[in-house]
């Protein structure tokens, strides 16, 4: 495809999005008015999608500078990546680069010098404080998207290692409601679908990990009809799992009985080599974790006579040394984003309204804050959904002046 055909082609896919991103769209039309953002660059590692595209739209209308690579090169929408690049927004991203290209692409990203960053997973941040020092000084803070990435960034400022204050975009009630719960769970049931057209009705899922995306996985497959079972290591997510009718066991226990295994835990090593031993032939292999470790893939290639690359689009056959045949999604990386389309375009107005949000904020608050994990404002988060719930057309009650009084005195009983 040539490049004008690519550009064309990623406008439309931008504007399609567009029209499903109300919030954002009017939080930019304030920041071109407004122009909050002027002056900043902006550096950025996030999924190159469609609805990224409508965030970097609103962030250059405030004033900013932005540098943009990919967090996961096969999210990568190369279309999208054309129509920035010919909007003016710096673009290093291409689908499919190998590890070297996909670190290289974030480092020409942090060539801008940036004010603030935005992060999928803290890669950027990392670099950032491993290997271009240099730029720390100006960094004035930054955003992050996802819990993998908070954990690794209260681990740093648990060790002193963060340098700058960081905003856990991802702990928002509207983010862990509205994108893990209710995103999650329906694109990585449709990655799945998309890649396998596997009936889950009648199937055994084993969820690993009951977090907001583990939970929204498996409500959206127990509504298709499937058996889920639900992995944990939280003693109080697994109550909360039985509670709620979850058939909850050991990963051991569930390898042996599951069709269908979804790793959603932002931790490694998940599903190891103990329990490809004794899974069923046929069954299949998702991750919808942030980083392609959920799943010992390498223990995956190693027990494996034989492998199929490809037999489906996004579909690899491992076949073990007994004739068992195992199938890994999308080589073990995010199966919501490889093998669909991410989360719709509607559950990403809401994350990035409340990301762009906090970028401002950043702006006018960073000189008054320290090194460390911020949540977002409560209010940043209630006008994120007060503008959802506007944009759809809903209407809330609100407090009478009785009821403020009775909230706000100790001294009223029954």
């Amino acid at each position: 495809m040539v490049v004008s055909d690519m550009v064309e082609a990623g406008e439309r896919r931008i504007e399609w999005a567009a029209r499903s991103m109300p919030v954002l769209e009017a939080i930019g039309a304030g920041f071109a008015q407004d122009r909050p953002l002027d002056g900043l660059r902006i550096a950025a590692c996030l999924h190159v999608t469609a609805e990224t595209a409508v965030l970097m739209g609103a962030l250059r209308a405030g004033g900013a500078e932005i540098a943009l690579a990919a967090s996961n090169p096969l999210s990568t929408q190369d279309d999208v990546a054309a129509a920035l690049a010919s909007y003016g927004i710096e673009v290093h991203a291409r689908a499919g680069v190998d590890k070297d290209a996909y670190y290289r692409h974030i480092h020409q990203a942090l060539d801008i010098g940036p004010h603030i960053v935005l992060d999928d997973g803290c890669d950027l941040v990392n670099i950032l404080h491993t290997e271009r020092v240099e730029l720390l000084g100006d960094v004035a803070g930054g955003c992050e998207e996802t819990t993998t990435g908070i954990i690794r960034l209260r681990q740093m400022a648990s060790e002193d290692a963060l340098r700058f204050p960081m905003v856990a975009v991802n702990d928002t009630r509207t983010k862990r409601m509205f994108d893990n719960r209710y995103g999650t769970g329906q694109s990585t049931l449709d990655g799945i679908m998309r890649a396998t057209n596997v009936l889950l009705a009648g199937r055994t899922v084993v969820v690993a990990g009951f977090g907001f995306c583990g939970r929204g996985v498996a409500e959206r497959a127990k509504g298709l009809g499937a058996r889920v079972i639900v992995t944990e290591i939280d003693p109080v997510k697994a109550l909360d799992a039985s509670l709620q009718g979850y058939d909850v066991r050991p990963m051991a226990a569930a390898a042996e009985v599951g069709d269908v295994f979804i790793t959603v835990t932002g931790n490694r090593d998940v599903v190891r080599a103990e329990h490809l031993a004794v899974m069923k032939d046929g069954a299949i292999l998702a991750n919808a974790g942030h980083f392609d470790v959920e799943i010992d893939v390498r223990a995956l290639e190693e027990m494996a006579r034989e492998a199929h690359f490809g037999i489906r689009p996004n579909t690899d056959e491992y076949v073990l040394q007994d004739g068992r045949r195992l199938l890994l999604l999308a080589e073990g990386r995010l199966v919501n984003l490889t093998a669909a389309e991410g989360h719709p375009a509607a559950v990403m107005d809401m994350s990035f309204s409340a990301q762009a949000l906090a970028v401002t904020w950043l702006a006018a608050e960073s000189a008054n804050l320290t090194p460390g994990v911020y949540d977002v404002p409560a209010d940043i988060d209630a006008e994120v959904a007060r503008l959802k719930l506007a944009a759809t057309g809903i209407d809330i009650d609100a407090l009478t002046d009785e009821q403020e009084d009775y909230l706000h005195s100790w001294r009223l009983g029954s």
